[in-house]
């Protein structure tokens, strides 16, 4: 029990990478976007196929960090120069990617078994699978949080905030939109790729089908942390979307370990995220009940 536990949580801080990708789109840009479903797996195949090539696995992410940007930039590119609603970008990127990640790979899926991964060199200091993977996933999940908060708190970060909070006044102010939401994507993409291609070393194999589902974990992601955090500063917004994934893949696993069909998760998943969305709206409307009895009463 306790190495399903710790196993659960290991693959939290894992999926937390690629939830704070979508958290970038989702909550600082305010755009809808689904290229995650295809830039997750990209990652994937990306670091599998280096790996299987002799390279090095740290290599391999980074390869992978770069094949995420650069469709992060062409993302952009259809959105802001062709005018391609962020919903219809999404779709058509991984409508697109999914041909390219075939193509990468040669076939449907490839294995790791026996090639040297990170995982595999962190077991030679670390015997537990669950704990190198831990240690992992906290690691590079810290360093993701502290580089985004550094930068969003940079001139560069803050034009990036105020073209998602207002892009009306960020262009008064001689912001370049266009620019900002073209960074956004590719640091989205980038951080989502990244996600893919550690836990493509982590599980031993990369499939194309890796990325469904991808874009409900993120959102379920943020949206649990955010509810049971708050989202009172920038800090606090990013560890919560860190401390929803992990709480979500606990949640997913317990379901799994009572014994529910694994062809059944995609589904559990949704209905999860549905759960929390319904609860979400219902609380805020109790908000605004209690606030207009207020004010009704004085």
């Amino acid at each position: 029990m306790l190495n399903i536990i710790l196993s659960s949580i290991s693959q939290g801080f894992l999926w937390a990478v690629m939830a704070i990708g979508v958290y970038i789109m989702y909550r600082i840009l305010d755009i809808a976007d689904l290229s995650a479903e295809g830039t997750f797996p990209l990652g994937a195949v990306v670091a599998a196929r280096a790996i299987a090539a002799g390279l090095s696995p740290w290599l391999a992410i980074v390869l992978s960090l770069a094949a995420g940007m650069i469709t992060g930039i062409l993302a952009g590119f259809l959105h802001t120069k062709m005018k391609i609603p962020g919903l219809l970008t999404g779709i058509l990127i991984l409508t697109g990617l999914y041909s390219i990640n075939l193509r990468v790979l040669g076939a449907p899926n490839i294995t790791l078994l026996g090639k040297e991964t990170v995982i595999s060199q962190l077991r030679t200091i670390i015997d537990d699978r669950n704990v190198a993977a831990l240690i992992l996933g906290i690691t590079v999940t810290l360093i993701i949080t502290l580089m985004l908060i550094l930068f969003l708190k940079s001139e560069l970060g803050l034009a990036l905030r105020a073209t998602g909070a207002n892009e009306v006044m960020a262009v008064a102010n001689a912001i370049a939109t266009d620019s900002m939401k073209i960074i956004g994507y590719a640091l989205s993409n980038g951080i989502i790729a990244l996600s893919g291609a550690l836990l493509a070393q982590n599980y031993g194999y990369a499939d194309v089908g890796m990325g469904i589902g991808t874009i409900v974990i993120g959102l379920a992601s943020i949206i649990i942390g955010e509810r049971l955090l708050g989202t009172s500063s920038l800090s606090r917004s990013l560890l919560a979307v860190v401390f929803g994934a992990v709480i979500y893949r606990v949640v997913i696993d317990a379901v799994l370990y009572l014994g529910v069909n694994p062809q059944d998760i995609k589904l559990y998943s949704a209905i999860v995220l549905a759960i929390v969305l319904w609860l979400g709206h219902r609380t805020q409307d109790n908000n605004s009940r209690k606030g207009k009895s207020y004010v009704a009463q004085t």
